[in-house]
């Protein structure tokens, strides 16, 4: 198989879909269902793109077995067309990578260690005693401090930051601008002002990790900030110091995580979500967009705070009600007491 250029038989077979039609029609690239060619690749995973289906011009399409019957196209019969276009859009439009190699303008300590296989960009900076594994690329104007292990497979974006003695695994992707082991918020209050407290912890990143743009991961105060296999992170997150996060739990963007909470695996956070410091929440949880959680979550669910938007003229008045609330339920309670002579 050439990357780039497939049989349809060739991605069937990577990633186990049953053929519908022309098994030898040549594929070279994934395209929407409404604008895919007689050479692209589309996909659907639901009967709201029924009508979209129907008439595409697709050379081949991803299905369920319920909408194989309504295909025009070739298709690739599937349980979950979702996932399978994500392996198959992978194989069909690889990412670009660097060549091996340092580029002159490079600042490499003389003790640090780079695997086979390494690329380093312009201007990135290696501290002293870190370790790089192979064929993993580091883009330009990167900074990885002193004593940082870098995995194998690894790809960091223009402008990454990886802090001193931060251990990140193999075949983590950091998007532009992400910050990892910068100082945890740390600062005691006292008779002469707030004296900062050191952050003596690092972070530890799991193997296959994915960091959104303009993420922040703080090194813990004395232990580690601990982040586990598979978590993916979307844009502009902040994981306070000593937090921790399970296996496969995803997290959507401009969520906040204040410190020494603990998330379980396989867990899905919402966007603008805000979770408070030292609670626990359980595997299996999931966290609807712009909810505020501010104590522990024990069984696994799904978990709401948001007030959908409604028209302002309503909306003020409940918030005026809502002021009223407390006022409410007193006197609710001595007309209990009235009626009931307890």
């Amino acid at each position: 198989m050439n990357e780039g250029n497939f049989r349809l038989r060739e991605l069937a077979e990577r990633v186990g879909a049953k053929i519908q039609g022309d098994g030898d029609a040549n594929i070279i690239g994934v395209a929407k269902l409404e604008s895919a060619g007689p050479d692209q690749l589309a996909f659907c995973a639901s009967d709201r793109f029924r009508s979209a289906l129907e008439a595409t011009r697709a050379g081949a399409v991803i299905v369920k077995e319920e909408h194989a019957g309504v295909c025009p196209a070739s298709a690739l019969i599937v349980n979950d067309p979702y996932y399978a276009y994500a392996e198959i859009a992978n194989l069909l439009h690889p990412r670009v990578r660097a060549e091996p190699g340092v580029h002159p303008s490079a600042v490499i300590a003389d003790d640090a260690m780079l695997a086979e296989g390494v690329s380093v960009g312009p201007a990135a900076v290696i501290g002293e005693g870190a370790r790089l594994g192979k064929n993993s690329e580091v883009g330009s104007g990167v900074y990885i401090g002193a004593g940082a292990v870098i995995g194998d497979d690894c790809w960091l974006a223009p402008g990454v930051y990886i802090g001193h003695n931060c251990t990140v695994g193999s075949r983590v992707m950091l998007h532009a601008g992400v910050v990892i082991g910068s100082d945890g918020f740390g600062f005691a209050p006292g008779p002469e002002g707030w004296r900062k407290v050191p952050q003596l912890g690092a972070v530890v990143l799991g193997d296959d990790v994915d960091i959104g743009a303009n993420s922040t991961i703080d090194r813990g105060a004395i232990e580690d900030t601990i982040i586990g296999n598979g978590v993916k992170l979307d844009n502009l997150i902040q994981i306070a110091h000593n937090v921790t996060i399970g296996i496969n739990t995803v997290m959507a963007g401009c969520t906040v995580v204040a410190g020494s909470t603990s998330i379980g695996k396989n867990c899905v956070i919402g966007g603008q979500s805000a979770i408070t410091g030292h609670i626990d929440i359980c595997d299996g949880v999931t966290v609807m967009g712009m909810t505020g959680v501010t104590n522990s979550i024990r069984e696994a669910g799904v978990y709401a705070s948001p007030i959908p938007a409604h028209p302002a003229k309503s909306w003020r008045r409940n918030v005026v009600r809502f002021m009223q609330l407390d006022d409410m339920a007193k006197r609710l309670k001595n007309l209990e007491q009235k009626l009931t002579g307890k």
